[in-house]
Protein backbone atom coordinates (compact mmCIF):
# COMPACT_ATOMS: atom_id res chain seq x y z
CA UNK A 1 0.00 0.00 0.00
CA UNK A 2 1.35 3.48 -0.44
CA UNK A 3 -0.30 5.66 2.54
CA UNK A 4 0.10 9.41 1.63
CA UNK A 5 -1.42 11.84 4.26
CA UNK A 6 -2.41 15.74 3.91
CA UNK A 7 -1.24 19.33 4.33
CA UNK A 8 -3.82 21.35 5.51
CA UNK A 9 -2.61 24.72 3.64
CA UNK A 10 -6.47 26.07 4.79
CA UNK A 11 -6.02 26.01 8.11
CA UNK A 12 -6.54 22.81 10.78
CA UNK A 13 -8.80 22.55 13.68
CA UNK A 14 -9.77 20.02 16.44
CA UNK A 15 -13.51 20.69 15.54
CA UNK A 16 -14.97 21.32 12.18
CA UNK A 17 -16.85 24.83 11.69
CA UNK A 18 -15.43 26.63 15.07
CA UNK A 19 -12.45 28.91 15.59
CA UNK A 20 -11.87 27.09 18.61
CA UNK A 21 -8.94 25.00 18.41
CA UNK A 22 -8.36 26.56 14.98
CA UNK A 23 -4.92 26.69 13.68
CA UNK A 24 -3.58 28.57 11.34
CA UNK A 25 -1.63 27.63 8.51
CA UNK A 26 1.86 29.26 8.98
CA UNK A 27 5.09 27.88 7.46
CA UNK A 28 5.96 26.34 10.85
CA UNK A 29 3.38 24.67 10.98
CA UNK A 30 2.95 23.06 7.77
CA UNK A 31 6.75 22.21 7.98
CA UNK A 32 5.90 20.16 11.19
CA UNK A 33 2.99 18.02 9.11
CA UNK A 34 5.69 17.50 6.46
CA UNK A 35 8.41 16.18 9.00
CA UNK A 36 6.33 14.32 10.53
CA UNK A 37 4.92 12.50 7.87
CA UNK A 38 8.44 12.03 6.10
CA UNK A 39 9.82 11.12 9.73
CA UNK A 40 6.73 8.62 10.14
CA UNK A 41 7.06 6.46 6.80
CA UNK A 42 4.13 7.74 4.69
CA UNK A 43 5.19 7.52 0.71
CA UNK A 44 3.78 11.38 0.31
CA UNK A 45 1.54 14.24 0.93
CA UNK A 46 -1.46 15.98 -0.67
CA UNK A 47 -1.07 19.62 -1.28
CA UNK A 48 -4.88 20.99 -2.25
CA UNK A 49 -5.65 23.42 -4.77
CA UNK A 50 -8.13 26.37 -4.18
CA UNK A 51 -8.61 29.74 -3.56
CA UNK A 52 -8.83 28.99 0.40
CA UNK A 53 -5.35 26.87 0.19
CA UNK A 54 -2.08 28.16 0.06
CA UNK A 55 -0.17 27.77 -3.43
CA UNK A 56 -0.01 24.26 -3.65
CA UNK A 57 3.32 24.60 -5.81
CA UNK A 58 5.07 26.99 -3.49
CA UNK A 59 3.91 24.85 -0.49
CA UNK A 60 6.21 21.92 -1.95
CA UNK A 61 9.11 23.78 -3.19
CA UNK A 62 9.47 25.49 0.60
CA UNK A 63 9.11 21.63 1.79
CA UNK A 64 11.83 19.78 -0.23
CA UNK A 65 14.81 20.86 2.21
CA UNK A 66 12.68 19.84 5.34
CA UNK A 67 12.01 16.31 4.33
CA UNK A 68 14.04 13.69 2.12
CA UNK A 69 11.85 10.64 0.76
CA UNK A 70 8.18 12.73 1.01
CA UNK A 71 6.58 12.62 -2.44
CA UNK A 72 4.62 15.58 -2.95
CA UNK A 73 1.43 15.61 -4.51
CA UNK A 74 0.70 18.54 -6.23
CA UNK A 75 -2.55 20.33 -8.15
CA UNK A 76 -2.15 21.18 -11.99
CA UNK A 77 -5.30 23.09 -13.22
CA UNK A 78 -5.55 23.16 -16.74
CA UNK A 79 -7.49 26.62 -18.33
CA UNK A 80 -5.43 28.04 -15.59
CA UNK A 81 -1.85 27.72 -16.91
CA UNK A 82 -0.41 26.77 -20.09
CA UNK A 83 0.50 23.40 -20.77
CA UNK A 84 4.47 24.53 -21.84
CA UNK A 85 4.51 26.36 -18.47
CA UNK A 86 3.06 23.72 -16.81
CA UNK A 87 5.90 20.93 -18.15
CA UNK A 88 8.71 24.06 -16.87
CA UNK A 89 7.03 23.86 -13.43
CA UNK A 90 6.92 20.09 -13.32
CA UNK A 91 10.60 19.26 -14.55
CA UNK A 92 11.93 22.33 -12.28
CA UNK A 93 9.80 21.13 -9.19
CA UNK A 94 10.87 17.15 -10.16
CA UNK A 95 14.75 18.26 -10.75
CA UNK A 96 14.62 20.41 -7.37
CA UNK A 97 13.41 17.89 -4.86
CA UNK A 98 15.07 14.88 -6.55
CA UNK A 99 12.57 13.17 -8.38
CA UNK A 100 9.74 13.41 -5.66
CA UNK A 101 7.09 15.08 -7.51
CA UNK A 102 3.66 13.56 -8.06
CA UNK A 103 0.89 15.32 -10.57
CA UNK A 104 -2.94 15.72 -9.39
CA UNK A 105 -4.78 16.59 -12.17
CA UNK A 106 -7.85 18.71 -11.36
CA UNK A 107 -10.08 19.50 -14.20
CA UNK A 108 -13.58 20.11 -11.80
CA UNK A 109 -14.16 22.61 -9.13
CA UNK A 110 -16.62 25.12 -8.11
CA UNK A 111 -17.31 27.04 -10.83
CA UNK A 112 -17.86 30.36 -9.21
CA UNK A 113 -14.52 29.68 -8.10
CA UNK A 114 -13.15 29.22 -11.52
CA UNK A 115 -15.25 31.94 -12.94
CA UNK A 116 -12.70 34.16 -9.80
CA UNK A 117 -9.95 32.43 -11.82
CA UNK A 118 -10.93 33.49 -14.75
CA UNK A 119 -12.18 30.08 -16.07
CA UNK A 120 -15.70 30.32 -17.43
CA UNK A 121 -16.28 26.89 -18.92
CA UNK A 122 -19.05 24.38 -18.37
CA UNK A 123 -18.60 20.73 -16.78
CA UNK A 124 -18.16 19.31 -20.64
CA UNK A 125 -15.76 21.83 -21.73
CA UNK A 126 -13.73 22.13 -18.65
CA UNK A 127 -12.66 18.12 -19.32
CA UNK A 128 -12.35 18.37 -23.10
CA UNK A 129 -9.64 21.15 -22.58
CA UNK A 130 -8.33 18.67 -19.31
CA UNK A 131 -8.18 16.15 -21.72
CA UNK A 132 -6.09 17.94 -24.49
CA UNK A 133 -3.59 19.85 -22.31
CA UNK A 134 -2.21 16.65 -20.55
CA UNK A 135 -1.70 15.49 -24.34
CA UNK A 136 0.34 19.19 -25.25
CA UNK A 137 2.39 18.77 -21.26
CA UNK A 138 2.95 15.30 -21.83
CA UNK A 139 4.16 15.68 -25.19
CA UNK A 140 6.96 18.20 -23.80
CA UNK A 141 8.14 16.17 -20.83
CA UNK A 142 8.32 13.19 -23.00
CA UNK A 143 10.69 15.03 -25.36
CA UNK A 144 13.05 16.52 -23.27
CA UNK A 145 14.74 13.46 -22.36
CA UNK A 146 15.63 13.52 -25.65
CA UNK A 147 16.68 17.31 -26.95
CA UNK A 148 13.39 17.02 -29.42
CA UNK A 149 10.86 20.20 -29.53
CA UNK A 150 7.46 20.34 -29.76
CA UNK A 151 4.74 21.24 -32.27
CA UNK A 152 1.14 20.81 -30.96
CA UNK A 153 -2.04 22.07 -32.51
CA UNK A 154 -5.33 21.43 -30.86
CA UNK A 155 -8.86 23.33 -30.44
CA UNK A 156 -7.78 24.69 -27.22
CA UNK A 157 -3.76 25.10 -26.91
CA UNK A 158 -1.23 25.61 -29.70
CA UNK A 159 2.62 25.45 -29.65
CA UNK A 160 5.48 25.35 -31.87
CA UNK A 161 8.78 24.02 -31.77
CA UNK A 162 8.40 24.28 -27.83
CA UNK A 163 10.92 23.01 -25.56
CA UNK A 164 12.08 22.14 -22.07
CA UNK A 165 16.02 22.34 -21.76
CA UNK A 166 15.95 20.43 -18.27
CA UNK A 167 13.85 17.41 -18.65
CA UNK A 168 12.18 15.87 -15.19
CA UNK A 169 14.06 13.40 -12.97
CA UNK A 170 11.55 10.83 -13.60
CA UNK A 171 11.22 9.72 -16.86
CA UNK A 172 9.19 10.03 -19.22
CA UNK A 173 7.02 12.27 -16.52
CA UNK A 174 6.10 12.15 -12.87
CA UNK A 175 3.09 9.60 -12.17
CA UNK A 176 -0.10 11.32 -13.05
CA UNK A 177 -3.07 11.79 -10.32
CA UNK A 178 -6.50 12.52 -11.32
CA UNK A 179 -10.26 12.21 -9.72
CA UNK A 180 -13.32 12.47 -11.03
CA UNK A 181 -16.96 10.86 -11.24
CA UNK A 182 -18.76 11.71 -14.51
CA UNK A 183 -18.11 9.98 -17.58
CA UNK A 184 -16.14 12.82 -19.14
CA UNK A 185 -13.69 11.91 -16.07
CA UNK A 186 -13.80 8.28 -16.55
CA UNK A 187 -13.11 9.00 -19.95
CA UNK A 188 -9.68 10.76 -19.58
CA UNK A 189 -8.93 8.82 -16.66
CA UNK A 190 -8.76 5.67 -18.76
CA UNK A 191 -6.78 7.62 -21.74
CA UNK A 192 -4.14 9.28 -19.50
CA UNK A 193 -3.61 8.87 -15.92
CA UNK A 194 -1.44 6.52 -14.26
CA UNK A 195 -3.46 6.53 -10.68
CA UNK A 196 -7.58 7.26 -10.60
CA UNK A 197 -8.87 8.72 -7.52
CA UNK A 198 -11.85 7.75 -5.82
CA UNK A 199 -13.36 9.96 -2.92
CA UNK A 200 -14.68 7.39 -0.10
CA UNK A 201 -17.67 5.96 -1.44
CA UNK A 202 -19.55 2.35 0.07
CA UNK A 203 -17.26 0.07 -1.68
CA UNK A 204 -19.75 -1.24 -3.96
CA UNK A 205 -19.60 2.52 -5.44
CA UNK A 206 -16.01 2.21 -5.63
CA UNK A 207 -16.23 -0.76 -7.20
CA UNK A 208 -18.50 0.28 -9.88
CA UNK A 209 -16.22 3.34 -10.62
CA UNK A 210 -13.10 1.34 -10.46
CA UNK A 211 -14.53 -1.38 -12.83
CA UNK A 212 -15.66 1.31 -15.50
CA UNK A 213 -12.39 3.10 -15.77
CA UNK A 214 -10.74 -0.52 -15.92
CA UNK A 215 -12.83 -1.15 -18.90
CA UNK A 216 -12.19 2.11 -21.12
CA UNK A 217 -8.76 2.18 -20.34
CA UNK A 218 -8.32 -1.60 -21.17
CA UNK A 219 -9.78 -0.40 -24.84
CA UNK A 220 -6.60 2.03 -24.86
CA UNK A 221 -4.09 -1.02 -24.27
CA UNK A 222 -4.26 0.51 -20.82
CA UNK A 223 -3.94 -0.74 -17.28
CA UNK A 224 -4.27 2.37 -14.56
CA UNK A 225 -3.71 2.29 -10.63
CA UNK A 226 -6.72 2.95 -8.33
CA UNK A 227 -6.73 5.26 -4.91
CA UNK A 228 -8.98 6.37 -2.32
CA UNK A 229 -9.26 9.59 -0.46
CA UNK A 230 -10.12 9.79 2.77
CA UNK A 231 -10.58 11.21 6.39
CA UNK A 232 -9.87 8.57 9.34
CA UNK A 233 -10.44 8.50 12.94
CA UNK A 234 -9.13 5.35 14.25
CA UNK A 235 -8.53 5.02 17.99
CA UNK A 236 -7.76 1.89 20.46
CA UNK A 237 -11.12 1.41 20.95
CA UNK A 238 -14.87 1.43 18.54
CA UNK A 239 -16.04 3.57 21.55
CA UNK A 240 -13.32 5.99 21.69
CA UNK A 241 -13.06 6.47 18.00
CA UNK A 242 -17.27 7.38 17.67
CA UNK A 243 -16.93 9.94 20.64
CA UNK A 244 -13.99 11.47 18.86
CA UNK A 245 -16.33 11.69 15.37
CA UNK A 246 -19.02 13.32 17.25
CA UNK A 247 -16.50 15.60 18.90
CA UNK A 248 -15.56 16.70 15.49
CA UNK A 249 -19.00 17.99 14.27
CA UNK A 250 -19.79 18.82 18.57
CA UNK A 251 -19.33 22.55 17.66
CA UNK A 252 -21.23 22.17 14.20
CA UNK A 253 -24.92 24.17 14.28
CA UNK A 254 -27.99 23.42 12.44
CA UNK A 255 -26.94 26.72 10.25
CA UNK A 256 -23.75 26.68 9.12
CA UNK A 257 -24.82 22.65 8.10
CA UNK A 258 -28.05 23.90 6.30
CA UNK A 259 -25.79 26.86 4.62
CA UNK A 260 -22.97 24.36 3.70
CA UNK A 261 -25.05 22.16 1.87
CA UNK A 262 -27.15 24.59 0.18
CA UNK A 263 -23.30 25.62 -1.62
CA UNK A 264 -22.50 22.22 -2.08
CA UNK A 265 -25.89 21.45 -4.14
CA UNK A 266 -25.17 24.30 -6.47
CA UNK A 267 -21.67 23.25 -7.77
CA UNK A 268 -21.96 21.08 -11.09
CA UNK A 269 -18.95 18.69 -9.61
CA UNK A 270 -20.81 15.34 -9.78
CA UNK A 271 -17.85 13.94 -7.05
CA UNK A 272 -19.41 16.56 -5.23
CA UNK A 273 -23.15 15.73 -5.76
CA UNK A 274 -22.32 12.25 -4.63
CA UNK A 275 -21.42 13.34 -1.18
CA UNK A 276 -23.82 15.15 -0.70
CA UNK A 277 -26.13 12.72 -1.51
CA UNK A 278 -24.47 10.10 0.86
CA UNK A 279 -25.73 11.54 4.00
CA UNK A 280 -28.90 9.05 4.75
CA UNK A 281 -30.74 11.72 7.01
CA UNK A 282 -31.22 14.95 7.92
CA UNK A 283 -29.83 14.62 11.18
CA UNK A 284 -26.39 14.33 12.35
CA UNK A 285 -26.33 11.46 15.01
CA UNK A 286 -24.22 7.91 13.76
CA UNK A 287 -27.42 6.35 12.23
CA UNK A 288 -27.54 9.39 9.89
CA UNK A 289 -23.84 9.56 9.12
CA UNK A 290 -22.77 5.93 9.09
CA UNK A 291 -23.23 5.39 5.82
CA UNK A 292 -21.46 1.55 5.02
CA UNK A 293 -19.68 -0.37 7.99
CA UNK A 294 -17.72 2.31 10.03
CA UNK A 295 -17.93 4.98 6.83
CA UNK A 296 -19.06 8.44 8.46
CA UNK A 297 -19.95 11.12 6.34
CA UNK A 298 -19.96 13.61 8.91
CA UNK A 299 -16.92 15.20 7.50
CA UNK A 300 -18.79 16.71 4.41
CA UNK A 301 -21.55 18.49 6.93
CA UNK A 302 -19.67 21.54 6.12
CA UNK A 303 -16.35 20.31 4.65
CA UNK A 304 -16.16 20.49 0.67
CA UNK A 305 -14.50 17.61 -1.34
CA UNK A 306 -13.15 14.62 0.57
CA UNK A 307 -16.35 14.38 2.97
CA UNK A 308 -16.24 10.53 4.77
CA UNK A 309 -13.98 9.26 7.21
CA UNK A 310 -13.14 5.82 8.36
CA UNK A 311 -14.16 5.78 12.44
CA UNK A 312 -13.05 2.70 14.12
CA UNK A 313 -10.54 0.69 16.40
CA UNK A 314 -7.53 -0.46 14.77
CA UNK A 315 -8.54 -3.96 13.45
CA UNK A 316 -11.98 -2.80 12.12
CA UNK A 317 -10.02 0.24 9.99
CA UNK A 318 -7.92 -2.64 8.67
CA UNK A 319 -10.77 -4.26 7.91
CA UNK A 320 -12.10 -1.49 5.83
CA UNK A 321 -8.73 -0.59 4.10
CA UNK A 322 -8.04 -4.25 2.60
CA UNK A 323 -11.75 -4.19 1.33
CA UNK A 324 -11.06 -1.13 -0.76
CA UNK A 325 -7.54 -2.77 -1.39
CA UNK A 326 -9.46 -6.00 -2.46
CA UNK A 327 -11.02 -4.09 -5.31
CA UNK A 328 -7.87 -2.76 -6.82
CA UNK A 329 -7.09 0.07 -4.47
CA UNK A 330 -3.22 0.99 -3.50
CA UNK A 331 -2.62 4.39 -2.80
CA UNK A 332 -4.81 6.02 0.27
CA UNK A 333 -4.62 9.60 0.58
CA UNK A 334 -5.82 10.58 3.97
CA UNK A 335 -6.24 12.83 7.08
CA UNK A 336 -7.37 13.16 10.10
CA UNK A 337 -8.17 16.67 12.42
CA UNK A 338 -5.49 18.00 13.58
CA UNK A 339 -3.42 16.39 11.16
CA UNK A 340 -0.23 16.73 13.31
CA UNK A 341 -1.14 14.54 16.11
CA UNK A 342 -3.38 12.53 13.37
CA UNK A 343 -0.27 11.90 11.73
CA UNK A 344 1.17 9.93 14.50
CA UNK A 345 -1.58 8.60 15.57
CA UNK A 346 -2.70 7.00 12.41
CA UNK A 347 1.34 5.37 11.49
CA UNK A 348 1.42 4.16 15.31
CA UNK A 349 -1.78 1.88 15.55
CA UNK A 350 -2.23 1.38 11.74
CA UNK A 351 1.49 0.80 9.88
CA UNK A 352 2.67 -2.56 11.53
CA UNK A 353 -1.08 -3.69 10.82
CA UNK A 354 -0.58 -2.44 7.07
CA UNK A 355 2.79 -3.75 6.24
CA UNK A 356 4.01 -0.34 5.93
CA UNK A 357 7.98 0.34 6.71
CA UNK A 358 7.79 3.21 9.60
CA UNK A 359 11.12 4.81 9.05
CA UNK A 360 13.14 6.05 12.36
CA UNK A 361 12.17 2.88 14.15
CA UNK A 362 14.74 -0.31 14.78
CA UNK A 363 13.71 -3.84 13.52
CA UNK A 364 10.96 -5.63 15.74
CA UNK A 365 11.02 -1.92 17.76
CA UNK A 366 13.22 -2.94 19.53
CA UNK A 367 13.65 -0.69 22.86
CA UNK A 368 17.74 0.38 23.09
CA UNK A 369 16.82 3.18 25.85
CA UNK A 370 14.07 4.92 28.50
CA UNK A 371 10.76 6.07 27.01
CA UNK A 372 9.10 8.43 28.98
CA UNK A 373 9.67 7.37 32.37
CA UNK A 374 10.97 3.85 33.03
CA UNK A 375 11.41 3.26 36.64
CA UNK A 376 11.23 -0.53 36.39
CA UNK A 377 14.80 -0.18 35.67
CA UNK A 378 17.19 1.16 37.99
CA UNK A 379 19.79 2.71 35.55
CA UNK A 380 16.44 4.24 33.78
CA UNK A 381 14.68 5.79 36.04
CA UNK A 382 14.95 9.64 35.84
CA UNK A 383 17.00 11.56 38.41
CA UNK A 384 15.88 13.80 40.83
CA UNK A 385 16.98 16.81 38.85
CA UNK A 386 14.36 15.75 35.95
Amino acid sequence: MEILWYIPTHGDSRYLGAEEGARTATFDYVRQIAVAADSLGYYGVLIPTGRSCEDPWIVAASLIESTKSLRFLVALRPGLVQPALAARMTASLDRLSRGRLLINLVAGGDSSELAGDGLFLDHAARYAVSAEFVRAWEALLHASHTDESVDFHGAHFDMEKGKLLFPPVQSPRPPLYFGGSSEPAHELAARAVDTYLTWGEPPSAVAEKIADVRRRAAAFGRAPRFGVRLHVIVRETEDEAWAAADSLISRLDDGAIAEAQKTFAKMDSIGQRRMLELRKGGGRTRADLEISPNLWAGVGLTRGGAGTALVGNPAQVEARLREYAALGVDSFILSGYPHLEEAYRFAELMFPRLGVEARGTLPGNKITGPFGSVAAKPDAAPSAAA
